[in-house]
């Protein structure tokens, strides 16, 4: 696809900007576009080549870039628990409706990125063998990817980034779960939901900070990530506080000392994130900046982006390692247009996919009297 076509694809199906988290879009918008110049650094075999041209750039996209991913992690805890639990008592009556209807939200767009990688794989093979590509799946390897068990059941993923799908539905069911457990502490005891809502994601916060994020072999869980998703709702709670640096102040400090007991890039990247929101939202340019609409649109379509630029990607550097070879040059022109390929097919997966299964499951929400999940 061109960069003509790509520009016009975003430029005329590009929405308004208004009813908008402006700042969570740019940082989504960001983070996004740093996922997919990851995977095109890391997978090669394109940036094998183009290496030489810019050696600190690709080796810095290749091993750090990756991090931009605990930007997700913590603007959706940030916005699980706006939706949920804004004053940290549970809102919906049936918490078991709230995970259907994100498995939903979550896999109808998702599935329809497995296949599309499925068959761009496929295409893959018949132009180059590169430890890239996927196998060809089995039927109980799919059926593991649409339960989101494919890491749990040990499953070569079949995109790059299935992985963090499985995982935002199990922080989101951890976080239903411990809510719920709050409200019924509350009918037994008379005691206040939000003083035990916050007490449960701490101390589960702390058990991930301390011990669980500290071992790798945790890693196809939610609880390994828990830390960086419940900064995003430590966040949330505590700017809706008067005085919120009394509640910011000893969650960031349990950060800290987390990280002068084992210190880890990827902690310390998502407190920055969620500084960043505490400021913007305290400060109160959380809604209102940046006022892009280019950047308001790179954000809400991050999702469609983060799902379908493994396979345009992976088709686009076959097709370059078959016809440009070893320039270097070329390669790093093929980086170029695959970058760009991403957005426009993220743009369009987002019309034709994404789109319509949230217009179909906000309805049905509607229809159910929920609040809509984030």
């Amino acid at each position: 696809m061109s960069t003509n076509g790509a520009s016009l694809t975003i430029e005329t199906a590009m929405p308004p900007i208004t009813n908008r988290l402006l700042f969570i879009d740019a940082l989504k918008a960001l983070a996004s576009q740093l996922i997919v110049l990851h995977h095109l650094a890391f997978y090669g075999p394109m940036s094998d080549q183009a290496y030489p041209l810019a050696p600190t750039l690709i080796s810095w996209l290749s091993q750090d870039a990756r991090m931009a991913v605990q930007a997700f992690l913590v603007i959706a805890g940030f916005l699980a628990v706006r939706s949920l639990a804004p004053t940290g008592t549970l809102l919906a009556s049936r918490p078991l409706l709230l995970v259907r209807k994100r498995y939903l939200k979550l896999v109808t767009p998702y599935l329809a990125a497995v296949l599309m990688a499925i068959v761009c794989a496929a295409i893959a093979r018949q132009l180059m063998m590169h430890d890239s590509i996927p196998d060809w799946p089995t039927l109980s390897q799919v059926a593991a990817h649409a339960l989101l068990l494919q890491s749990v059941l040990g499953y070569e993923g079949l995109s790059a980034g299935v992985w963090y799908v499985a995982i935002d539905f199990q922080l989101f069911t951890l976080l239903v779960g411990l809510l719920w457990l709050a409200r019924g502490i509350i009918r037994d005891t008379g005691a206040k939901a939000p003083v035990f809502s916050a007490l449960l994601v701490v101390v589960l916060a702390s058990a991930s900070l301390y011990y669980f994020n500290r071992d790798g072999e945790w890693d196809i869980w939610g609880v390994y990530f828990f830390a960086a998703y419940a900064l995003g709702i430590g966040t949330y709670w505590a700017t809706n506080r008067e005085h919120a640096y009394v509640w910011l102040l000893p969650m960031f400090a349990m950060v800290v000392g987390g990280l002068l007991l084992d210190y880890r890039p990827r902690i310390a990247v998502a407190m920055v994130v969620a500084l960043l929101l505490a400021a913007a939202r305290r400060c109160g340019f959380l809604e209102s900046w940046p006022k892009s609409r280019l950047i308001a649109y790179l954000g809400r379509i991050s999702y469609s982006v983060f799902l379908i630029h493994f396979p345009i990607c992976l088709v686009i550097s076959c097709t370059f390692a078959r016809f440009a070879s070893d320039d270097p040059w070329a390669n790093l022109t093929g980086m170029g247009v695959a970058w760009l390929a991403s957005i426009a097919g993220g743009a369009l997966f987002y019309r034709f996919v994404e789109s319509p299964a949230q217009r179909g499951l906000l309805q049905a929400r509607v229809t159910t009297g929920l609040r809509p999940t984030p």
